[in-house]
């Protein structure tokens, strides 16, 4: 089975990181991501934002990834959010009750205006 390439570009603006993720996040790759993302944080981000427009699966790896980031985050006092995901990957997040304790906002705008709130 080929996997198709997990793609992660980052971007800062001020003391707020944004995360685009593409491809799949699955058993295969899960731990490069969540290292990846560790990687691109910094102790000064006030706020990650995980921008899934482009991503394609998540598996119960990818999501366990995507917990541990937002738990590590929410022990330094770091907002964490996700935006833009297809119906699929809300479905996701939905059965694995993440959407209860994860942000989850439809644009990349709404989840950055929602930190001035």
């Amino acid at each position: 089975m080929q996997t198709e390439i997990l793609n992660l570009k980052t971007e800062r603006e001020d003391d707020v990181l944004s995360a685009r993720v593409g491809g799949r996040i699955d058993g295969s790759n899960a731990a490069r991501f969540e290292e990846m993302l560790r990687s691109a944080i910094e102790e000064s981000d006030r706020a990650v934002i995980m921008d899934f427009e482009q991503l394609l699966y998540i598996s119960s790896a990818g999501l366990r990834a995507v917990l541990v980031t937002a738990k590590s985050l929410w022990k330094q006092g770091t907002t964490f959010a996700l935006c833009s995901l297809s119906d699929q990957l809300r479905g996701a997040f939905a059965s694995s009750g993440f959407d209860r304790v994860v942000r989850i906002h439809g644009s990349r705008r709404e989840a950055l205006d929602s930190l001035d709130e």
